[in-house]
């Protein structure tokens, strides 16, 4: 691309999942109704482990950080994307691409780290069942939660700052629903080697750290279940851990094709989908998997629904 093309950009052009009018009405439906469910349930799951005291335990304590995260990271894409799809301009500021960018890759990696972190919760819990209180304590896991958000502020800061030095762009139309790193860089004119391979590297470290930690804490987990003669007993600590290695395997499965490979310039649709997947469908599931499968979390909701209906 011939250097006369490359331009300064003020705003950039999303030009989101599909310009086809006639789904536009049904996208629109769509999503609405999954981010209201989203919406509803992280709050929801939240509110619950807040105001019921049976769910005041570690495990309970990161899954309602879990519940944020999956909200803000929702909320940042989702109704910038709704709007676009109602209306004709759907621009957005080059100082608003970025800062969604920013809070959209905090939330990713601070979830990929809090992840592992519930992994090693239910290593402990299942493990070291009598020292479970005492090793996780209050103290260690304000301490974990807050590695798991100073990762992800970091992480994004270094991408941010390498994306602002990029100095022009051969155009501001993005094909893409949201401002995603990777078809920033395929519009740029400069040399964007060191923002790819950064991009690939800080990606394959955090997947590749925390899947360590994951399936070294299940390993043991299973060792330990196996142990357990009775049939009643190795389900009940089977059921504790399948929440969580079910939001595991769908959240890694989508975002690993995503950053987890050498770029192939712009976004296509393969990626739209994989994308939408991780960034609007699975905040939706991740309170829904918890509350369908946890007794704790069902037997508290029936509690509180119940008090409120005798009230």
């Amino acid at each position: 691309m011939g250097k006369e093309n490359c331009t300064a950009v003020t705003e950039f052009i999303l030009l989101g999942l599909s310009d086809a009018p006639e789904i536009q009405t049904c996208l629109l439906l769509i999503f609405l109704f999954i981010y209201g469910v989203t919406v509803l349930a992280n709050l929801g799951m939240m509110a619950l482990i807040q105001v019921s005291s049976r769910l005041h335990i570690p495990m309970y304590f990161f899954l309602s950080h879990l519940s944020f995260v999956d909200f803000c990271y929702s909320s940042i894409i989702v109704p910038k994307m709704l709007a676009d799809i109602l209306n004709k301009d759907k621009s957005i500021s080059f100082l608003g691409c970025m800062t969604q960018f920013y809070l959209f890759c905090t939330c990713v990696v601070t979830e990929v780290f809090l992840l592992a972190v519930m992994a090693y919760d239910r290593f402990v819990a299942i493990c070291n069942p009598l020292l479970y209180t005492a090793t996780m304590s209050h103290r260690l896991c304000v301490e974990l939660v807050s590695c798991c958000y100073l990762s992800g502020t970091v992480c994004s800061l270094i991408h941010l700052c390498l994306a602002l030095e990029i100095p022009s762009y051969t155009s501001n139309v993005i094909n893409h629903f949201f401002c995603d790193l990777p078809p920033l860089l395929s519009l740029a004119c400069s040399d964007v080697t060191v923002n790819e391979v950064l991009l690939f590297t800080v990606a394959a470290f955090s997947e590749i750290f925390t899947i360590v930690i994951i399936l070294t804490s299940y390993l043991f987990i299973l060792v330990t279940i196996l142990r357990i003669r009775s049939a009643e007993g190795r389900r009940k600590a089977f059921s504790t851990c399948a929440s969580h290695l079910t939001a595991i395997v769908v959240f890694h499965g989508t975002s690993l094709s995503i950053y987890c490979r050498p770029s192939s310039g712009d976004s296509g649709d393969a990626d739209k989908v994989a994308t939408v997947f991780y960034t609007v469908v699975i905040p939706m599931l991740n309170p829904l998997i918890y509350s369908l499968r946890d007794k704790d979390v069902k037997e508290a909701l029936r509690k509180v629904v119940g008090s409120r209906t005798h009230s």
